[in-house]
């Protein structure tokens, strides 16, 4: 049964597979799992490569699974990729990524440790020259001192 048959907020016209990851509790969509599976059909593996065409080449790029989800490019299983042919004409690149540079580098690790340490750093304020030195605050409130009144005293 259509979860727009059941008295629910889905539309009549959202279709029976795109129905079952809907909720009718304030609008959101739940259920959807963060797991991107394989392309094919009948297939509910979870993909561990990105199928890539280059029509112009003549190419299919079969390689590790992309960071983001594209229209144009497909998520296979292992099972699938290991048994994916091309059209005849076609040429198979097969990208293997080493097992040990999945994780990030040292290089990864010292550039995060810079940006946090970058981005915790307070920033540095110039003081506008002529107009006024702030001496004391309380709260929001702040007491300044005008700079040209303190070298007239002086």
């Amino acid at each position: 049964m259509l979860a727009a048959e059941a008295g629910s907020s889905i539309p009549a016209s959202v279709s029976a597979w795109q129905s079952k990851s809907m909720t009718s509790q304030g609008g959101s969509v739940c259920g959807v799992s963060r797991r991107r599976s394989c392309s094919r059909s009948t297939c509910s593996r979870s993909s561990v490569a990105t199928l890539t065409y280059v029509y112009g080449d003549q190419t299919a790029v079969l390689g590790p699974l992309a960071t983001f989800a594209e229209p144009h490019a497909y998520d296979l299983c292992e099972f699938h990729a290991q048994r994916l042919s091309a059209p005849r004409g076609w040429e198979v690149i097969r990208l293997v990524q080493d097992p040990g540079t999945l994780g990030p580098t040292e290089d990864d690790l010292l550039a995060l440790a810079d940006a946090v340490r970058e981005a915790a750093r307070p920033p540095v304020v110039e003081e506008p020259r002529g107009q006024a030195v702030e001496v004391g605050r309380r709260g929001h409130l702040r007491m300044l001192r005008s700079t040209e009144a303190s070298e007239t005293v002086s």
